[in-house]
Formats: C-alpha cells, sequence, structure tokens
C-alpha cells in the first residue's frame, strides 16, 4: 500500500487543483461544513523546487496568524539576527549639588520586550537597572520632569483595519515607540451570584487612571464570553458579556492604553519611592508635541538597556503568536523606508517589505497587509506566495535554521502543541497556526523520508467548530504523508 502511495503523490503534479487527486482531499472538501468555504493549499518540495499539490493556490484569503511569518521572515532578512532593540535613560540640563535642572528621559526604539513575560529576565529587571543608573549619577531631585520619548513610530498605536472587538483587548495591544509588559494589564473580579453584576477588585499593574464601565454579568457557567474594548489613548473602558458566577480572584485582561505615558509614570513613581523629588508629572512626547511643548533639547545618556536578539524575538512571535512583537518588527522594518509618501509606520514596514521580495523575485500582488500580526481582517494572501516565500527562507536564507526552527513543532511546543500529537507527524512537523472566526491556517514545513517540505493550507467560511477544522486538517496531512 505505501508504494501505491509514493506512486500517487508524485502523479500530483500533473493534476494541481483537481479536489478528485487524492480522496483524502476530495473527503476534506466535501465536507457539510465545508460548503461555501474558500481554500488556498500548496505543499512544494522545497530542494527540488517541485509543487508536490496545489489548489487554488493563487486564490487570496484571509491568513490571520499565518501572516506572522511573513512578518518574522522578512525581519530575520533586513535586520539580522543578532539585531537588538535599545532604550536609553537620558537627561537634558545640567546637574548642580545633587540637584538635576532638567528632565530625566526614556527614548525608545520600538522594543516590544521591555517587562514582557516572555523575557526571562524578570518583569522588572530592566526597570530597575534604569532607577539604578539614575540614582547612581547623585541626583536626588529632578525640577523638570520624568518624559517617555516613544516618537520613533507614529501615534498609530493600532492598524486602521482591526475589529472593533479587538481594540482595547489583551491580544489588540497596540504597538508604540516604548512598549511595557506586553502593553497588557489584568483586572481582578469577584464575580459574584449568577445574574449579578462583577465586581472589580484591583487591576495589575496598577490602572486606577482607567475608567471602567462595568456591563459584565455572572452567569452559571464554565465559559467566559467577556470583552474589554477602548481606544488607544483613552481613560475609558468597557466590559461586556458573560462570566462564570462565584469566582473570586478571576481575571480579565485588557491593554494599556498609552505605554509611553503609562512608563514615565511607573518609573517616576519608582524613582519618588527611592526617595528622589519630582517637581513635574509625568508625560510623553505626544502629549507634549500636541501641546506644542516638546523641545529636541542636547542630552546626555545615563544608561542603555538592550532587548534579547532578534532570533529570540521571532521565536518568542511565531511560539506563541504574539501579536505586539509582530506589529513592532513590522514597523521597525519601516524605518529603512526612505520615501516620506507615506506616514504611517505600519505603511512604511508593509512597503518595505514589498519592496524587499519583489527583489527576491516573489510575487507580492496577492499579498494584502494592514499588519504585522494578521489580526487585521482585511490581509489577504495565498497558498502560493507563502509557499514561495518559505521554500525561500529554507533554501537560500542566510537565518535558514533560525526562521525554521522558529516554528511550533506539530505536537510539542507553542501554538502547535495540540497539533497532530501522538500521530505519524509529531515533531516531524513545525507549523505556524492562524485562526480567527471561520479561518483556520496553517504554514511551515514538514520533514519526511529525509526532504523538506513547505506545506501552507488556508481555510475560510467553513461552518463547523474550530476544533473539527482542526481535526480535519490533521486527517488531511496525514494521509498525504
Amino acid at each position: 500500500m505505501r508504494k501505491i502511495f509514493v506512486v500517487v503523490l508524485f502523479l500530483l503534479p500533473l493534476f494541481q487543483g483537481k479536489a478528485q487527486t487524492h480522496p483524502a482531499v476530495g473527503k476534506f472538501l466535501n465536507a457539510p461544513h465545508m460548503r461555501g468555504a474558500s481554500v488556498s493549499f500548496m505543499i512544494k518540495d522545497v530542494h527540488a523546487d517541485s509543487v508536490m499539490f496545489s489548489l487554488d493556490a493563487d486564490r487570496e484569503v484571509i491568513p490571520a496568524s499565518v501572516m506572522k511569518t511573513v512578518t518574522t521572515a522578512t525581519a530575520l532578512e533586513l535586520l539580522g539576527e543578532c539585531f537588538r532593540y535599545e532604550t536609553a535613560v537620558m537627561y537634558d540640563g545640567d546637574i548642580r549639588d545633587s540637584v538635576l535642572y532638567g528632565n530625566i528621559y526614556i527614548r525608545g526604539s520600538g522594543d516590544p520586550t521591555t517587562g514582557s513575560a516572555a523575557v526571562e529576565t524578570g518583569r522588572d529587571k530592566i526597570i530597575d537597572e534604569w532607577i539604578s543608573a539614575i540614582k547612581g549619577t547623585g541626583i536626588r531631585k529632578i525640577t523638570g520632569a520624568v518624559i517617555a520619548d516613544e516618537s520613533i513610530f507614529d501615534t498609530e498605536g493600532v492598524s486602521m483595519k482591526w475589529l472593533r472587538e479587538d481594540l482595547g483587548s489583551y491580544y489588540g495591544q497596540g504597538c508604540y515607540g516604548l512598549n511595557i509588559y506586553d502593553n497588557r494589564y489584568t483586572l481582578f473580579l469577584n464575580t459574584g451570584e449568577p445574574d449579578g453584576k462583577p465586581v472589580i477588585e484591583r487591576s495589575e499593574p496598577d490602572m486606577s487612571s482607567i475608567v471602567f464601565r462595568n456591563y459584565l454579568t455572572a452567569k452559571k457557567t464554565d465559559a467566559d464570553s467577556s470583552y474589554i474594548t477602548g481606544l488607544p489613548y483613552s481613560t475609558e473602558r468597557y466590559l461586556y458579556g458573560v462570566v462564570p458566577a462565584n469566582r473570586t480572584g478571576y481575571k480579565l485582561h485588557g491593554d494599556i492604553p498609552e505605554p509611553a505615558l503609562f512608563l514615565a509614570g511607573h518609573v517616576a513613581e519608582k524613582l519618588k519611592n527611592e526617595g528622589l523629588e519630582i517637581a513635574e508629572a509625568p508625560t510623553c512626547y505626544r502629549i507634549l508635541s500636541q501641546a506644542g511643548k516638546w523641545e529636541n533639547r542636547e542630552r546626555k545618556i545615563i544608561t542603555t538597556s538592550y532587548s534579547p536578539p532578534l532570533k529570540d524575538i521571532i521565536r518568542t512571535t511565531n511560539h506563541v503568536s504574539h501579536n505586539l512583537y509582530a506589529d513592532a518588527l513590522l514597523k521597525t522594518v519601516g524605518l529603512q523606508y526612505q520615501s516620506d509618501d507615506v506616514l504611517s509606520s505600519f505603511g512604511k514596514g508593509i512597503r518595505t517589505l514589498h519592496e524587499y521580495w519583489k527583489e527576491k523575485g516573489l510575487e507580492t500582488s496577492s499579498l494584502w497587509m494592514f499588519d504585522g500580526s494578521g489580526l487585521a481582517p482585511a490581509d489577504k494572501v495565498t497558498a502560493g506566495f507563502l509557499c514561495e516565500l518559505l521554500s525561500y527562507m529554507a533554501t537560500k536564507s542566510k537565518a535558514a535554521d533560525v526562521f525554521i526552527n522558529s516554528l511550533p513543532r506539530a505536537g510539542m511546543d507553542g501554538t502547535a502543541a495540540n497539533m497532530l500529537k501522538g500521530s505519524a507527524l509529531h515533531g516531524k512537523a513545525r507549523l505556524k497556526s492562524g485562526s480567527m472566526s471561520r479561518v483556520r491556517s496553517y504554514a511551515g514545513y514538514v520533514t519526511k523520508d529525509g526532504r523538506l517540505y513547505a506545506v501552507v493550507i488556508l481555510i475560510n467560511n467553513f461552518s463547523c467548530k474550530q476544533n473539527r477544522m482542526k481535526a480535519d486538517i490533521e486527517d488531511l496531512l496525514l494521509s498525504l504523508f
């Protein structure tokens, strides 16, 4: 039977795009929940440069988080695996008799890892180093303020194409020139009796600057259908939906509305706790520039901190599908854009990305990006484009091993830990997953009999639950391999 399968597999290129080529494909497409669905699918032997199977590979569909493979591959190519973000603590004015006649600045470069839960050094390690360095100058009083300088990126923290339900959520956090704690906070609730209103007990870190409009309801259920919504920079957040009743310390997560301002306040508070006097309230570039008060005065560096190397950032991005990391990478790539015809940081990153892959011979007309994370439903791509990009990264990129190893191993880790678990492809596939409402996607590599295959399967508009779609994709891949 195995010999027959091999013959069929290598005949597949003769019938590209025909569902009846392999019985498993016909079974997959003919399921009732696939009626009306869109599928873009390709398998390619990357070293032989041979397409083993292709089904509607030029159809543009929503990739969801699979878009992160495009973002991370581009960042590796343009920035290099050893690239590190820098954050500088600086001051202007003069220090005389332990008094700083000026301001303390925190100048960001877009680092998404400061205080991140994904970084092993600890949440406050870098900030505590800043406090120690400032104290080391002998400063005991500051006549100005602690000012966050997030000006390296624009003020468009989130993509204009994101849905309302994503704005304010823990996974829809904005991306700025300064970021802190993954730009997330946690609310702790006492949910109370069924049909009652849960009570907000506290937030971590402290978000007392936010007014929470609480429209939550507790129900006798284990399901959570709650939302935290709100716009960037807004001091109001709205809580909707249902949470399980009779829970204490129940957690909801949301995005920090203005991370740069929060960081300035957080550093100022820590300095005060160390006995330093600060005359003025903490602030940031956005607020000062809008008020016409931003000044480009000469600054001196107190200390500089560095992110983990890009290879580690990219591994985290793809393993846990970190939206903030991906959007920061796209905006950072955009710093190389030379023209002034695009104003947004997202737009510059997208232009730079398109230009790079065009130069490498990839057809980018089917690639529609509005962020780096894939959270925008307006994002579109084809299996054909992704397969070409995966093939390039495996065979031509200097960072091939870094990129391939950044993808989760099926059945073992990351967002693919429960994919193909215990199957013949357990640990032999590295797949980036993507999902949103009626979208399920995978892109990555499968190793089989000593050969490396690029695999892309993008499915939109199915009518079953996500777990059923995942199981069908597993069956399809196991049949084809």
